[in-house]
């Protein structure tokens, strides 16, 4: 599987996606029904008040949890017709994370936490130092790839987990509330930086947000209410 083969496949392509939780004697229902499909280099925002399953879509596209009912295919392949090492090697090398709170290992370097994705798909280290070098410029890093997490501001540390989710090349990125630890103003140059990356690299992004300037940097806006998906993002209080 190659993300760079047969531009015709949908990145993803999502059907009758239903998902709930047992509560005491019941089931809740998170998700029902929720298809919707994303074409190469596309970006769309995923809103919705808290507690709509937001993340819980991200986590059954990611195949880290199970849909009660439809399916997920990324690049043409069903993630219900995989086992755990095939889903494993998919997250590791198509599907790239960005988080709330960032998820930097406080022990590696910002080079190290850039790299670590390289590292675990094998790419070679000569290799690896001119990638980072090169997302360390995209991400206005350079010359901090000595620095430690507990170094650097909010904004920087989320700027060293957007490298890192993009450098091995990965056919969709899921950003789970990427601005949602930072203040207003560091939100929104994060959000600038991530439309401005996106734009230039012709990648596909899947952004859950709080933010309600998504319309201006996204191609799509979705919304979730009471488990289902609209398109009215005028409707919704979120």
């Amino acid at each position: 599987m190659d993300s760079n083969d047969n531009d015709q496949t949908p990145v993803l392509a999502v059907a009758g996606l239903g998902k709930s939780y047992a509560e005491g004697h019941q089931r809740r229902t998170v998700l029902a029904d929720i298809g919707f499909g994303v074409a190469r280099g596309e970006c769309i925002a995923l809103v919705g008040q808290s507690g709509s399953g937001k993340s819980t879509l991200l986590n059954l596209l990611a195949g880290i949890d199970k849909p009660d009912t439809g399916d997920v295919e990324i690049m043409g392949r069903s993630v219900a017709a995989m086992g755990e090492p095939e889903l494993t090697l998919l997250r590791r090398e198509h599907i790239g994370f960005i988080y709330q709170f960032f998820n930097l290992i406080p022990t590696l370097t910002v080079a190290e936490n850039i790299g670590l994705p390289l590292e675990l798909n094998g790419t070679p280290p000569r290799e690896r130092r001119g990638q980072i070098s090169a997302w360390l410029a995209k991400v206005g890093l350079d010359g901090r790839e000595g620095a430690f997490p507990d170094e650097l501001s909010g904004g920087e540390q989320q700027r060293v987990a957007i490298a890192r989710a993009l450098i091995h090349n990965p056919a969709l990125v899921l950003a789970d509330e990427p601005t949602g630890n930072l203040d207003a103003r560091t939100g929104q140059v994060v959000l600038e930086l991530l439309a401005h990356l996106f734009r230039d690299e012709g990648r596909t992004l899947i952004l859950v947000t709080h933010s309600r300037k998504v319309s201006e940097i996204t191609d799509r806006v979705l919304a979730l209410d009471n488990g289902r998906l609209s398109t009215d993002t005028e409707a919704l209080s979120w």
